[in-house]
């Protein structure tokens, strides 16, 4: 089969290569599935540029598949001809204290689709049959693929800033999760302020319903009772909770984020400001999201790339080409 790889020759050109692969072998409890469309994640630029650690040599990049099963390793939860989503988190222990307290997302012994095993960069995927999600009929296959990380993770994210009905909330960044997250707050009735660095990316934000939508540096038009910092962007952190409400809440959503630079503690912390960051997610996240989704009828601004120009989107994506989420899908 068809795949591509990560090259391990850090960022730039040449991170990943096409390569014939076997057909992936399924272990117990596993699904094969034919790939459909495949999200192109900004965690597949930390893997393929060494932001994170080598799990995998030449692992095959991709964690928001959508496709149909075309063989099952014993009896399970899906049937040929299903159609599943494979998402980052792949397993974990299911015995350590975060397993057992339902925050297994924390679990020491996680293992990630694309970094660990490999991913949806590729015409065959493998998961376990347990971490994979059924994926609604009624969804468009570009537009389930960036539910399954940038959906779940800004869902997550979302969850954790403890918005108040009817709060001001702040987004920093405007990519692939936080415009679907925007939507999602919208929804429930939230007042959305977007600070960002692209033009595109603010009228994306105007469009969508934002409140207001201007330069990631600048301050917001009104005190926010929560933010999210969704761009890897540590000297986002110290001006995000600025910019918060006494007793605001600033959640960081990346796997990655450059350094933070020392906080005042007056500026910055005191009125009992919240701190928090967003790992990985549980599969009940991603259920949830999903159904949301799709009852809120959540729309990602889609762009899609051939498979056979996986490189040119991640390319894309590295320099700011791609507003909203880039798709790979023929």
């Amino acid at each position: 089969m068809q795949a591509w790889v990560a090259t391990g020759h850090g960022g730039g050109r040449g991170r990943i290569r096409a390569v014939e692969r076997p057909i992936p072998r399924t272990r117990s409890g596993e699904v094969l599935v034919r790939v459909e469309a495949c999200g192109v994640c900004r965690t597949d630029l930390h893997v393929t540029d060494g932001d994170l650690p080598t799990h995998r040599k030449q692992v095959v990049p991709g964690h928001e598949v959508v496709g149909r099963v075309v063989e099952t390793n014993g009896p399970g939860r899906f049937d040929v001809g299903d159609r599943v989503g494979v998402a980052w988190l792949r397993g974990t222990c299911g015995e350590c204290r975060w397993c057992r307290e339902g925050a297994e997302n924390l679990c020491d012994g996680a293992v990630f689709t694309g970094w660990d095993e490999d991913g949806g960069y590729a015409e065959l995927v493998t998961a376990p049959a347990a971490f994979a999600y059924s994926v609604p009929e009624s969804l468009p296959v570009e537009q389930a693929a960036p539910l399954l990380c940038a959906g779940i993770i800004g869902y997550r994210a979302l969850s954790r800033t403890r918005l108040p009905p009817g709060g001001r909330l702040g987004i920093y960044g405007f990519g692939a999760s936080a415009h679907l997250t925007a939507q999602i707050a919208l929804a429930r009735g939230a007042e959305v302020h977007v600070l960002t660095r692209g033009e595109r990316a603010r009228d994306l934000a105007r469009e969508l319903g934002a409140a207001s939508a201007g330069e990631a540096y600048a301050a917001p038009p009104v005190a926010l009772d929560a933010a999210i910092v969704f761009a890897p962007a540590g000297e986002l952190v110290p001006v995000a909770l600025e910019a918060l409400e006494r007793g605001g809440t600033l959640v960081t959503a990346g796997i990655h984020m450059s350094e933070i630079p020392p906080l005042d503690y007056g500026r910055h912390l005191f009125l009992e400001k919240h701190l928090t960051s967003v790992t990985a997610n549980t599969r009940a996240d991603g259920a949830r999201l999903l159904t949301l989704a799709d009852r809120l009828g959540i729309r990602a601004h889609v762009t899609c790339y051939p498979f056979a120009e996986a490189d040119r989107a991640l390319d894309d994506l590295s320099d700011g080409r791609v507003t909203g989420v880039a798709v790979l899908k023929d």
